[in-house]
């Protein structure tokens, strides 16, 4: 057994499963009405559903990792990354200047995913897919530099955009190394975050956008929940880890 593997009693599979079942239709609820709450201008709902939906994938995670009998280190980084959500997603919904904070709690969010998702897989195994992301973030960056301002702001921006850019680079490498739905899936998710971000930068920078909470949180949950979804690897295959350190 690997060091950073922590062995748990061993789970009921039936009633785990089912219990994992019944977290994702709540997270999916809950995303579904932190989106609209925002759209409609509910705010009161919205305080409430939008923590809610990443405190739901984070004990979607924690149940699937008691599902297996372990927690593996790849369950640790995936909670991480969501809890560093979580403090982004507070910060940004917060009335006030807390849109650094925010940005700096997706940033680590992304160093989470970026560690995630090169487990067991080389680092950024498709160049031109790192390469494409790197363009499309440059390419945002030029369009939103004349509403940056502050310099302090630009070398933030600059930085997030580079490191998200290798987040989705690298769950894009990982698609192309695995070949599986689930891998593709979470590539996709990866996708779907970048241009929920960069929706939010074309909203705050260049001009306003009509619907913009339902533009930005429909993309960033759909990034999230299939990110959350297909991103652990099966239970045979941590199983079969675990026999063969």
């Amino acid at each position: 057994m690997k060091p950073w593997m922590k062995a748990l009693p061993e789970p009921d599979q039936r009633a785990p499963e089912a219990g994992t079942r019944a977290l994702e239709r709540l997270l999916i609820m809950a995303a579904v009405l932190a989106t609209l709450s925002s759209t409609l201008g509910l705010l009161t709902l919205h305080f409430v559903f939008k923590p809610l939906t990443m405190l739901l994938a984070v004990g979607m995670v924690l149940l699937r990792a008691r599902r297996s009998g372990t927690v593996e280190q790849f369950d640790a980084l995936l909670v991480l990354a969501l809890l560093a959500s979580l403090a982004g997603d507070v910060f940004l919904m917060l009335p006030g200047g807390y849109f650094l904070p925010g940005l700096a709690s997706f940033l680590v969010a992304h160093l989470f995913y970026i560690a995630l998702f090169g487990q067991g897989v080389p680092w950024f195994a498709s160049r031109r897919a790192l390469a494409g992301t790197l363009s499309a973030g440059a390419v945002m960056y030029a369009w939103v530099w004349g509403g940056l301002g502050d310099p302090v702001l630009k070398v933030a921006v600059a930085t997030y955009v580079t490191v998200i850019a290798l987040m989705v680079g690298q769950a894009i490498g990982r698609a192309t190394v695995q070949q599986s739905p689930a891998a593709r899936a979470v590539a996709l998710g990866a996708c779907f975050f970048m241009l929920s971000d960069s929706l939010i930068a074309v909203n705050r920078f260049v001009q306003p956008l009509p619907l913009v909470p339902l533009w930005v949180l429909s993309t960033y949950y759909l990034g999230q929940i299939l990110m959350v979804r297909n991103a652990r690897p099966t239970i045979s295959s941590l199983r079969n880890t675990t026999r063969n350190p």
